[in-house]
Order: structure tokens, then sequence, then C-alpha cells
């Protein structure tokens, strides 16, 4: 007996599984591109429209090459005309602190006060040697000076002696070659006679001893003197302190700092100068300076000193300008920017100030090629009013263009001229 299988088969319009997965998928990327076409048809108008960029408003201007007198431009500090550190010259205690730093002193003006105790006792100690050494021989405190050492008392009362001597030598010589008067008489004369002479020699040489000491006790009072004045530190010429470094109390040793005195009237203003300007120079050449601290104000002066030397490192000289404070409004050690004219005209090229721009460190201007900007990189050289000179980047053939208002210039961008 033999069974058969029954199977089962499928309903009429009835889909399997694979069959709807490939309908699926068939329908998504049906989607997908549909959605992408209309993407695409909806960008491509808009990418075109993008790509046409709006001419920029701008003035066309014709680069300007006109003459101009060459300035030197330099950089320096200002330093004080005069600066002086005062020192004690004696040893003391301070008495009086009269002056402190920013007061102006007048030369010879009063500054420090040291006790002059210990500095009068020494000079009424010299004072009384030299008294003593003028009555030794035989003058007044006040008396006029010994000028022959044959007026003093003690030679007179020599030569005095020495002149009996004498006599009484010439006397007994005369008897004891007349055989009047023994050997023995002659030779205690002319004894006493030789003694006499070395009396006076003695005497004169004492006196001119003397009247050395005397000069020599005088040099000593004068600078017992000297240094009870120093006692009072004066200022050794007009200016202002800058420095001080002492206090009332304090026990100075010789040559110990007490003040610091500058003189900045007037200032003198150091200034770097390459070489191959050395020709532009010569003395009494007026300089103008400008400060930060004043920006809106300018110092003159005039070119006092030029270095004969250039620095080989740098490839420059120092020029040394003097400088007019009396207003005292400059201080050493600004920083100051000069400008130097002088006689070299030179042709240059010139364009508006407001064309230029200056970007990450670069000055640039934008000149006109047909009807796009140009971005150039260019180097500046001096000012003229409103105007500017470049050294490097254009020629005299350009033009260069100015933004109107509210405009931003690109490289390439299409350019309106407007008046």
């Amino acid at each position: 007996m033999i069974h058969r299988k029954r199977t089962v088969a499928d309903p009429p319009g009835t889909a399997t599984p694979w069959k709807r997965t490939q309908a699926l998928i068939v329908v998504v990327t049906t989607g997908v591109l549909l959605l992408f076409s209309i993407s695409c048809s909806q960008d491509t108008p808009g990418k075109s429209s993008s790509s046409v960029q709006k001419p920029v408003s701008a003035r066309v201007i014709p680069v300007e090459s006109k003459q101009i007198r060459r300035n030197i431009e330099s950089v320096g500090s200002l330093f004080a005309y005069e600066e002086v550190t005062v020192s004690s010259e004696v040893e003391g205690r301070v008495d009086d602190v009269l002056v402190d730093v920013g007061d102006r002193v007048a030369r010879g003006q009063a500054m420090v006060k040291v006790s002059p105790v210990e500095l009068q006792y020494a000079l009424d100690q010299q004072r009384a040697a030299l008294r003593q050494a003028r009555a030794r021989l035989g003058l007044s405190e006040d008396g006029p000076e010994l000028k022959d050492v044959r007026d003093a008392a003690e030679v007179k009362k020599a030569a005095a002696d020495l002149n009996e001597a004498d006599q009484k030598f010439r006397r007994a010589k005369a008897m004891m070659d007349q055989g009047l008067l023994p050997q023995q008489n002659f030779d205690e004369v002319e004894s006493k006679y030789k003694s006499a002479r070395a009396a006076y020699d003695l005497a004169v040489q004492t006196v001119e001893n003397i009247r050395h000491q005397v000069s020599q006790y005088r040099a000593t009072v004068a600078l017992a003197q000297k240094k009870l004045a120093d006692a009072v530190i004066r200022a050794p010429f007009p200016g202002q302190i800058k420095v001080r470094s002492v206090t009332p109390g304090q026990y100075l040793k010789v040559q110990t700092p007490v003040m610091v005195i500058v003189n900045i009237d007037p200032l003198r203003v150091r200034l770097k100068v390459p070489e191959k300007m050395a020709a532009w120079l010569k003395a009494n050449q007026e300089v103008t300076l400008s400060v930060e601290a004043y920006p809106d104000r300018t110092f003159s002066g005039k070119i006092s000193r030029i270095n004969p030397s250039v620095d080989e490192q740098t490839r420059s000289f120092e020029v040394e300008a003097l400088i007019i404070n009396r207003e005292g409004l400059l201080k050493p050690g600004f920083f100051v920017k000069a400008s130097i004219p002088s006689d070299r005209v030179e042709s240059g090229l010139f364009v508006p100030y407001s064309a230029l721009q200056y970007v990450y460190g670069l000055y640039k201007v934008y000149t006109v090629e047909g009807n796009l900007l140009k971005e150039r990189d260019v180097k500046i050289g001096e000012r003229s009013g409103d105007q500017v000179e470049i050294v490097e980047g254009i020629s005299a053939v350009d033009r260069v263009a100015l933004p109107a208002k509210g405009q931003v210039f690109k490289d390439r961008a299409p350019i309106e001229a407007v008046p």
C-alpha cells in the first residue's frame, strides 16, 4: 500500500517573504533617488548665483610721484646734561638733611650738615701751633711775615756776639803779630771767635727752619678750615635731587655718597643713525622729538656732537643733541622718536594714507588691474601730510583703491569706481 505526501498549495495572490523584501528595497531606493534629484535641482540655481560676487565701491587714485626733502628718522633715549654723586669729604655724624628727592637746588646750596665739633677742635689746634711758631720768630699773630732771616731776634743776637768776637779776634791777632800777646791768650780769643761764628750760622739755620714750619702750619690751618667748611655739603651745580642716601644721625665716612644731583635743562638725546646717512648730518642741525608722555607736543633742539666712528655690528653711528627743557616736562630715560630734516631732495611714490592697511605686521594696498582688486604688500617711507611714501611694492603707473564707507576689500574682488 502506497501512501502519498500531501502538499498544501499557497493561496493564489499571496507573496512570499523574499518577494516582499525585494519590493521594499526597490521602494526605498526609488525614494532616495527622488529626494536627491529634488535637492540637486534646488541647490544648483543657488550655487550659480553665489559665484557671481557683488562689486565693491571704491575711489581709484593714481600713484603720485613727487619731490620730497628727506628726513632722518631715528629713536633714542634722553640723558641728563650733568649727573653727579655727591659724597662726604669729612667724617662725622649727620646733624641735618636739608633737601629731598625732587627738590631743586642752586649752585652752592647747602644740602647736608655734618657735626663740626671735632673739626673745629682740629682747627683750633693747628692755629695754636701756628701762633707758637710765629712767636719764636718774634712775630705777632696778625703782624707781617718775616722776609729776611737777619731780622729775627735770635739771629740779631748771634750777629752781635759774632761782631764782638770778630773785633776781639782782630785786636788779638794784631798784638800777636807784634809779639805783645802770648800764644795762649790768642788761642782763647780765636776759639771764642769761631764759636760765635758757629752760633750765628746755627741761629740762621734755626730761624730758616722755623720759617718753613710757619708755612707748614699755615697750610694745615687752611686744610682744617676747608674740612670745617666741608662739614656743610653743598650742591656743585644747579639741578634736582635724584637720589637721597643719608639720614640725620648717620655717621659718614669719607667718600660716603649722600645725594645724586641731575641737571635736566638742557637734556642730552642720543640717537642711532645709519651709516648711509652720514653725509646728511652736520653740527647745529635742527632736531624735533616726540615722546609718548606728551603725544600732542614736539620738542626741539640742535645736534651738538657726532660720533666719528661707526659701530661695526649695527652699521650705525651715534649722534647727540641738546634739547631745551625749561618747563621740566622731559625726564632722563624717556624713549624718544626723532626727526632730523636734511638738505637731500629725492623723488618718491606717494599714495593717500587711507589707502594703507596694516594686517598681521604687514602694510598692504590694493591696486586696480582691469576691474579687479590686487592685494600688494608694500614698505612705507616718510609721511607727508595725508600721504605716505611707498618705497617698495608698487610702481608709478599703478592705481590704488580707496574703499568707500562700509566697504571691505578682498583680493581679486570686482570693483565699481565711484567719484
